[in-house]
């Protein structure tokens, strides 16, 4: 089943078009919609909170990254300020996701 997406209005995806989709084209309520859009989500983020990467098939993953601490610079100032270790989310497209991109650049869809 594919999702049509032509209605929204903003170029950004939001939970609540993500929602309103689930509503229309699936014929769920609209609470089970804002529900279950805000479970997955939930759930996403509770695994990467847990160190754990995220997989969606024929979308991407999601992964946890730690960087090390590192010299920085206070751009206004000048001044040498130092950036702690953190750990940060990268995305990594899929082979099936940057296919679709590309047919699109190339006039394919």
């Amino acid at each position: 089943m594919e999702l049509a997406v032509q209605s929204l209005e903003s170029p950004a995806l939001t939970k609540a078009q993500l929602a309103e989709l689930l509503f229309e084209q699936i014929g769920l309520n609209k609470r089970e919609s804002k529900d279950m859009v805000d479970a997955f989500f939930d759930l996403i983020a509770q695994r990467l909170v847990d160190g754990e990467d995220v997989k969606l098939s024929g979308f991407g993953n999601f992964q946890i990254r730690v960087k090390a601490p590192r010299p920085g610079r206070n751009p206004r100032t000048g001044e040498s300020i130092p950036i702690e270790a953190r750990r940060v989310v990268t995305f990594h497209a899929s082979s099936k996701l940057k296919e679709q991109l590309q047919d699109m650049v190339a006039g394919k869809v």
